[in-house]
């Protein structure tokens, strides 16, 4: 799916996750996972998605095109995030069949699932919030330079101008309250080596460099304490993870790997949202070795869906076997961030 960027501030809202239910039926026989949850729809969101209420929380006004993703894999329609923003604002969410969007009985599909309301994060909800947009950032960037190694700097392009076009307006004012050094020139000049072919493959590793460590210097933000802590870095783990699930199933269409950049979304946020669990790995298998191991055999096995960052034509894993993988890690994380009283 081709990509456009707005400018406009955004809000969206990452409320705490909550315990998943159902455990019920076995996963496919092609995956190796170690705990069962109920069958689940390719897109079905995740509670990272919901609010308290229950109520859906991606707001059709101001969301990331990643969370715009949600509702074009739920629907099964290319290109609709981008003609979802392209039709803003909204005065109201029945808009989107008014303004031919999309058409009522589709509405019907997702309307539980938007809103046209922001929703104000305090405390825990709003740290864990600006975490996921500093991770999605952070795989953003490493499959870019998966790219830009592989000598693809036209594919690697989009993955840099992700975050400079998009995410860092959406988080720009918790930058600030955060008192972070701007760093959007960086990524620019960044983005603008990349846009010229990334000729001098040097000057370009170190304004990459630069721009990785400016993005590891806006997470210091966060306390240690929270950095260290399996439950925070949990939900911020099944944040990424949800956002991979949406980008991965809107990546895939007819069994084929129809949208590119999608695909490579999702490789990145998995990668990252590996190398978070790696940094509590120990303290949860000191705690819950059961679930440890749970949760590393089950994200090994969500890893070989993206072998590359060059996308296989075909699909490695399909999006119901990604989806149940994702549900299975969630759910078994639960048990550490809402432990069973």
């Amino acid at each position: 799916m081709s990509r456009t960027f707005h400018l406009l501030p955004i809000t969206t809202a990452t409320a705490l996750l909550l315990a998943l239910t159902g455990c019920v039926s076995s996963p496919s026989a092609n995956n190796t996972a170690t705990s069962s949850v109920a069958p689940a729809s390719p897109t079905a969101t995740s509670e990272h998605g919901m609010n308290h209420g229950g109520k859906g929380n991606i707001n059709i006004n101001t969301a990331l095109l990643s969370e715009l993703d949600k509702l074009e894999a739920k629907l099964g329609i290319p290109a609709l995030s981008n003609k979802i923003q392209a039709s803003r604002p909204y005065g109201k969410i029945e808009e989107l069949v008014t303004k031919n969007v999309i058409n009522q009985s589709q509405f019907d599909q997702i309307k539980e699932m938007v809103t046209i309301e922001d929703i104000v994060l305090t405390g825990e909800a709003k740290d864990v919030d600006y975490m996921i947009k500093m991770g999605l950032m952070k795989g953003h960037l490493f499959v870019a330079k998966e790219l830009l190694d592989a000598g693809k700097p036209d594919q690697a392009e989009p993955h840099i101008g992700h975050p400079v076009e998009e995410i860092y307006l959406d988080v720009e004012d918790q930058l600030q309250e955060r008192k972070i050094p701007e760093f959007k020139t960086t990524l620019v000049k960044l983005q603008d080596l990349v846009k010229a072919g990334a000729k001098n493959a040097n000057q370009v590793n170190t304004e990459f460099t630069t721009s990785m460590q400016a993005v590891d210097g806006a997470i210091l933000a966060i306390s240690e304490q929270q950095r260290k802590d399996p439950k925070f870095v949990l939900q911020v783990i099944n944040g990424l993870l949800d956002t991979a699930n949406s980008e991965y199933g809107a990546a895939v269409a007819n069994d084929k790997i129809a949208a590119i950049i999608e695909y490579q979304d999702s490789r990145g946020f998995v990668m990252y949202a590996e190398m978070l669990y790696k940094e509590i790995a120990a303290q949860v298998a000191k705690d819950s070795p059961e679930t440890d191991k749970a949760i590393v055999t089950n994200m090994e096995e969500l890893k070989k869906n993206w072998p590359s960052a060059i996308a296989p034509v075909a699909p490695i894993k399909t999006t119901e076997q990604v989806t149940q993988l994702i549900k299975i890690i969630e759910s078994d994380s639960q048990k550490v961030v809402k432990p069973a009283s």
